[in-house]
């Protein structure tokens, strides 16, 4: 199982009005290693509807998700006012349609935050395993309009699949795309660009996306691929 680096270099990029992205370079001893093993278990990626993610998944070994949560819970959590983890998990993940077969709703940005949970905080990660940067880093959004509006605007997301090219511009002022810039709904506030064995971390809670300008160079090849480890962190809210 892939090693973490024991003297990563860490950054904190502001992301303002919220918490904090981390940034980490050089994360895995052997990054190479688990790009291999996705190769070798290519067939096992599924497409799972229920989470909306753009392309095939395979969930990690619990064995790497615990190392990976060790080090949030020693480097990280602080920062994104975490006190304790609850619960984590991991997965292998690989964008990989094209603009044209995305549903609606993954056509603008997104939370990893479930609602209802207002004594828990909700954290994710995503480590990039490729070497092309123009596959895409990751964007952060904040919403331009009421908590209600941006609510009514995805419960009607069904109704964005018939919308035309030139209907779609016209209601959120950009073509449907993977969003990679500001819209009528939200304001762009910063993207990190991706970089081999870079992990970054980041509040669920804030609204964003994979920034993918050149979608053409998707691959469902892990080797050539966008092959990213992302994580799920559920945790307590540190005491203010």
């Amino acid at each position: 199982m892939a090693l973490i680096n024991p003297n990563p270099q860490i950054r904190i990029i502001p992301l303002p009005g919220y918490k904090p992205c981390i940034v980490v370079d050089n994360f895995l001893a052997d990054p190479q290693a688990i790009v291999d093993q996705a190769c070798k278990l290519q067939d096992q990626f599924t497409i799972t509807r229920k989470n909306a993610f753009p392309g095939p998944e395979m969930r990690m070994p619990d064995e790497f998700s615990d190392r990976l949560n060790d080090f949030f819970i020693l480097h990280v959590g602080k920062l994104l006012g975490v006190r304790r983890t609850l619960s984590m998990f991991s997965r292998l993940s690989m964008i990989t349609l094209q603009p044209q077969e995305l549903s609606p709703n993954q056509r603008i940005c997104h939370q990893d935050h479930p609602f209802g949970y207002p004594q828990h905080s909700f954290s994710a990660s995503v480590l990039y395993l490729f070497k092309n940067d123009a596959l895409g880093g990751t964007s952060f959004y904040r919403p331009k309009v009421t908590e209600d509006e941006i609510a009514r605007l995805y419960s009607s997301s069904s109704e964005w699949q018939d919308l035309s090219r030139e209907q779609f511009a016209m209601r959120f002022g950009t073509t449907p795309n993977y969003m990679t810039q500001s819209n009528s709904y939200f304001e762009l506030i910063g993207t990190i660009p991706p970089a081999w064995n870079r992990i970054i971390f980041y509040d669920g809670g804030i609204f964003h996306s994979g920034h993918i300008t050149q979608p053409e160079l998707l691959s469902k090849n892990p080797a050539r691929g966008r092959l990213t480890i992302n994580g799920f962190f559920t945790g307590r809210k540190s005491i203010v």
